[in-house]
């Protein structure tokens, strides 16, 4: 009874803020039913994906304060779990993407043990270093389609139990549930003690160790708890887009992506990887539409989006989120 109240407990925020994000909630479930473009259509559903990327990273990125640039491998582990399990053995959606999160959850343990050994930037460069091998590892191995990689086969549709639809209507429904669920965990897991320990070991660390907090097991939870968000939405972007390649689902650029969208919206902070989804995603979708396209303006879509970024990350290292608390404490 107590976990429930925590899962649905938001008595620390403003009631305000309480509100708008109901608001948003309802905007959210009654998008599809309003007028809308394919294009408007496709940049909700990567904005739901990468919520819900930003929400796993920020357990271990923004608790637990240990920057991890290497999020893409597991992404990968579940598309390329889910992919390889519908093709060779026509295994649905339902029941590979657990399996793959499970795969991946073991890889976390894996590499995660040593990883944990190293702190700042010698952790963030070694978690590069492991997605990057792994990445290597997929582009040379037949059995999952090499640097080809995989293209999925097509079921009578509308399937559900092999998630392919028609309509993208069906995905955004299917994510958007995937969402709420992640939403809520994160809001039972901030207040849950595990959340406090990450907090204490991201503030003090060697002050957590003397109060009988052991951080390097810490670390790996919020580890394999980050790699489990990653990887289920790993698993449906594979069965979204019908076809996955190493260099798409477990690049660098997508790494440093699902950071980007919790440290630029407020790390550490239950908002800051939606507000952070919320802004750089339609930003980057509809700057490349606008401007990427057209004759001598290839490339400036990027300039402006680093520029953005770089001009709320030097202005306030907490992010959006950072900058809202900031000025309704000067309000105040």
């Amino acid at each position: 009874m107590e976990t429930l109240r925590n899962i649905f407990d938001f008595s620390d925020f403003p009631r305000k803020d309480v509100a708008v994000f109901g608001l948003f909630c309802v905007f959210l479930f009654i998008f599809p039913l309003i007028p809308h473009s394919s294009f408007s259509m496709a940049t909700m559903i990567q904005f739901l994906m990468f919520a819900l990327y930003g929400m796993g990273w920020n357990t271990i990125g923004g608790y637990g304060g240990q920057v991890d640039l290497g999020k893409a491998q597991f992404a990968g582990i579940g598309a390329y779990t889910t992919a390889v399990m519908l093709i060779r053995w026509n295994v649905p959606f339902w029941v590979s993407a657990p399996i793959g999160m499970g795969f991946a959850i073991i890889w976390s343990f894996v590499i995660g043990y040593p990883l944990f050994r190293m702190r700042g930037h010698y952790f963030a460069i070694a978690t590069i270093a492991t997605s990057l091998v792994l990445l290597d590892v997929f582009q040379v191995w037949d059995f999952v389609g090499g640097a080809q990689g995989l293209e999925i086969p097509l079921k009578k549709m509308p399937s559900f139990l092999y998630l392919q639809f028609r309509n993208d209507a069906y995905y955004y429904y299917i994510l958007l549930f995937l969402f709420f669920i992640g939403f809520f965990y994160i809001n039972w897991f901030r207040k849950s003690r595990l959340g406090f320990q990450l907090r204490a070991i991201k503030d003090n660390e060697e002050v957590a160790r003397s109060l009988g907090i052991n951080a390097h097991w810490c670390k790996i939870k919020a580890y394999a708890i980050a790699t489990s968000f990653v990887a289920v939405v790993g698993s449906f972007h594979a069965c979204y887009n019908f076809n996955i390649e190493p260099e798409d689902i477990m690049s660098l650029d997508l790494s440093i992506l699902i950071a980007m969208m919790a440290m630029v919206g407020g790390a550490g902070s239950l908002w800051g990887p939606i507000i952070g989804a919320a802004v750089l995603v339609p930003l980057k979708s509809y700057l490349g539409s606008w401007l990427g396209g057209k004759a001598g303006l290839a490339g400036l879509d990027l300039v402006i989006y680093a520029l953005i970024i770089m001009v709320i990350a030097a202005f306030e290292p907490r992010g959006i989120w950072g900058i809202v608390e900031k000025a309704r404490r000067k309000r105040t």
